[in-house]
């Protein structure tokens, strides 16, 4: 087992993946849309992986930054989904506490990260 996988940040962006992943099944919306969400989604655990991985912290900072700049992309994209009528409010706040929680540790990695720069 890679020590990523051990991470609570890492297996929580991979649930927030597989969550917005199964809502884009079930509401079906533009391929573009659908092709963006998936792939920022896809971005918040791809960057925590990659900066585990990197030897010094600017550069794990900078992954973690990344990600970070993910999962806010994708609350942007189901801001405008719930706009639209097309994300129901339940699941949007579901979605929205989990990114949130995301942003947070995040947030904290790249703080502890930068104390140390």
């Amino acid at each position: 087992m890679f020590e990523f996988q051990k991470l609570e940040v890492y297996k929580k962006a991979k649930l927030f993946h597989l969550n917005c992943n199964q809502l884009l099944d079930e509401i079906k919306p533009n391929r573009t849309l659908k092709d963006q969400l998936t792939r920022a989604s896809f971005s918040v655990a791809l960057n925590i992986a990659e900066g585990s991985g990197r030897f010094t912290k600017p550069d794990r900072r900078n992954f973690f930054v990344i990600s970070r700049g993910s999962v806010f992309e994708c609350v942007s994209i189901l801001d405008i989904l719930h706009d639209n009528e097309e994300l129901e409010t339940q699941k949007f706040q579901e979605l929205l506490l989990s990114a949130d929680e995301l942003s947070r540790i995040l947030y904290a990695m790249i703080n502890n990260l930068s104390k140390t720069l």
